[in-house]
């Protein structure tokens, strides 16, 4: 009778979460966000993330951190200053949401008589119409409900940040070609 030593079955061992990222009580990663995203949560906030968005996102846009018990504490002390860096920001977003509400734009754009465009005007001509008056806005603030195909007066919601919006009046009128233009109109 022969007997064999067989090693005795190795006790498994709790997996450790790649990368060394902190679970959630969910199974996600836990970050404290440096600053406030969409749908996500507000600068100061702990909140529990899919791994991917924390490691293809947020970690290196710079937006979370790791949730550490020190940056816990650290963001406790330091709620009031990070609520009044927070509400200075939103009255800045407001004022140029106030400013934009007062502006009027005008874009040129060929046209037919009865006052069909060739073309259209979109995001991108507002954009840099804006760009002009020293507004920096992106294209992805402007939210149109399509381009716009016809001369007019049209009001455009400009999306600022933080769920403020400003209307903006943006008027298409017929290009003025040069000779028009050095043309005196015969008067009557």
């Amino acid at each position: 009778m022969t007997t064999t030593n067989k090693p005795a079955p190795k006790a498994k061992k709790k997996r450790q979460p790649r990368g060394g990222l902190p679970r959630g009580p969910h199974g996600g990663i836990e970050l404290l966000l440096i600053q406030s995203v969409d749908h996500v949560g507000k600068q100061g906030d702990v909140v529990e993330v899919k791994p991917g968005y924390a490691k293809n996102y947020l970690l290196p846009q710079g937006l979370a951190t790791i949730a550490t018990e020190h940056h816990k504490r650290m963001v406790e002390k330091h709620r009031a200053k990070l609520q009044e860096i927070q509400n200075a920001r939103l009255a800045g977003l407001r004022n140029l949401a106030d400013e934009l509400a007062r502006q009027s734009i005008t874009i040129e754009a060929n046209a037919n008589d009865e006052g069909h465009l060739y073309g259209s005007v979109g995001a991108v001509e507002i954009v840099n119409a804006l760009k002009r008056g020293d507004f920096h806005i992106t294209a992805d603030q402007v939210r149109l409900k399509g381009p716009l195909k016809e001369l007019g007066l049209y009001t455009v919601n400009i999306h600022i940040g933080h769920e403020i919006e400003a209307e903006l009046k943006v008027w298409v009128v017929p290009t003025v070609s040069d000779e028009e233009a050095a043309t005196p109109k015969p008067q009557s």
